[in-house]
């Protein structure tokens, strides 16, 4: 009760106040509604201003300003400078100490600059380049057809399927257990403690929201010791085996270090591409002109990627704080200052995208989106995304070209990570391959 009081309660009662009160920044973290089709209101900060002082901190949805400040080494994540944040907050965060691994705090690799973050970084950056995700290729392909096989059996007697239950999220869960070595059996269970680590990204949480993102964090974090254990007495040749035999040659990784490094890469890996899948069948579905342009090879799946997640990005927020008095793309910060960039309204800003309102999969710039993040912090595994969202979508509408809404899908609760909870759909005739 204590951590949640001040983690969360404090900035539940500020949000609900000030969202009452009429604040737009409050709304788009609170508000249910708004949280079904934030871009509107994303707009309506765009017109106060380039930064706007809305519900916590400052807020930005100018694509030129959150590339300049994601990239400046002046701005740095809120737990980097702890001793520059008002007294207050250093006192709450102080008072709030404890409780399971939270990927929102060090020591995540979401959570800290360098040199911690280098360091982390460079443990498991191989495993992700374009080489290594290359190679993947044949198996995500692989898995994916099994996955539509599934659903294809599964549905012929009802010709529905859920589509996020059935595909979306098990496509990404396979093929990261795969990567990792954790045991794909599990996968089901790796995604239920994914969503509770994900409920724990957002501010503001409700008490029930708060202790089920412990539990399941907490779950998987006593999984995970216990699976270090496992490959202690049976070593292979994965990428959690590498992370352990460093952490035991004493090379300055702490067990939480590891622990929280190999939480983050399993979850991580599925969390978003998720959403990715999720958003652009929904798009694509919305938009048949679209869909007929993929369909008819006159636009490259990679294509329409890019613009799924310039349009409807699976994260759609960040934070950062201003490590000394500094000024980026003309606007002043002071030393201690926290900024919120609005991801989702940057990726729709009029002065770069052409009709940014307009989904549209011919968009030739649309890969200047800032869904992966840019600087030190872009997303470690945009590579794999992009090829698990192409292979994805591009086997799903060539095995069921009639796929359709059975139901209005439903979003999940999460406000940071935007996706769908549940799809929905008819399958119609499948097509053997």
């Amino acid at each position: 009760m204590v951590r949640w009081g001040l983690r969360h309660g404090l900035v539940r009662q500020v949000l609900h106040r000030r969202a009452r009160d009429g604040d737009v920044g409050s709304r788009i973290m609170i508000d249910p509604v708004v949280r079904e089709d934030p871009y509107p209101w994303y707009e309506r900060i765009r017109a106060g201003g380039r930064v706007v002082a809305t519900g916590l901190a400052p807020t930005t949805v100018d694509h030129a300003l959150c590339t300049a400040i994601l990239r400046s080494p002046d701005f740095g994540t809120a737990a980097r400078a702890p001793s520059r944040l008002p007294l207050p907050v250093r006192l709450a965060m102080r008072a709030a100490h404890g409780g399971p691994l939270n990927p929102a705090e060090p020591p995540s690799m979401l959570a800290v600059d360098p040199p911690d973050h280098t360091r982390y970084r460079r443990l498991v950056t191989r495993a992700f380049s374009g080489r290594a995700v290359a190679a993947l290729r044949g198996r995500v392909e692989a898995v994916a057809e099994e996955l539509l096989d599934a659903m294809a059996t599964r549905g012929a007697s009802t010709g529905t399927a859920d589509l996020i239950a059935d595909y979306a999220s098990l496509l990404p869960a396979t093929v990261i257990a795969e990567m990792l070595g954790a045991p794909v059996a599990m996968r089901e269970q790796f995604l239920k403690w994914g969503e509770g680590a994900a409920i724990a990204l957002d501010p503001g949480l409700s008490l029930p929201d708060f202790r089920r993102g412990e539990r399941d964090v907490d779950a998987l974090h006593r999984w995970m010791l216990g699976h270090f254990a496992e490959i202690r007495r049976a070593p292979g040749d994965t990428i959690l085996s590498g992370l352990v035999a460093v952490r035991d040659a004493d090379e300055g990784l702490s067990e939480d270090e590891l622990s929280s490094i190999a939480m983050l890469l399993l979850a991580a890996g599925f969390e978003t591409t998720v959403n990715l899948l999720g958003n652009g069948t929904a798009l694509l579905l919305a938009h048949p002109d679209q869909l007929a342009l993929l369909r008819d090879g006159e636009v490259s799946c990679a294509a329409a990627v890019d613009e799924i997640l310039r349009f409807d990005p699976p994260v759609q927020r960040t934070a950062r704080v201003a490590l000394r008095d500094t000024e980026v793309e003309g606007e002043r910060f002071r030393d201690g200052q926290f900024v919120i960039l609005a991801l989702g309204g940057a990726n729709r800003d009029p002065a770069v995208f052409r009709d940014p309102q307009r989904f549209d999969i011919t968009r030739s710039d649309a890969d200047r989106h800032l869904s992966f993040s840019s600087g030190i912090h872009y997303c470690l595994g945009a590579g794999l995304a992009r090829m698990e969202g192409e292979i994805g979508l591009s086997a799903l509408f060539r095995r069921f070209p009639d796929l359709a809404l059975a139901a209005p899908p439903r979003r999940r609760t999460t406000r940071l990570l935007r996706g769908y909870a549940a799809m929905p759909v008819t399958l119609g005739a499948p097509v053997r391959t």
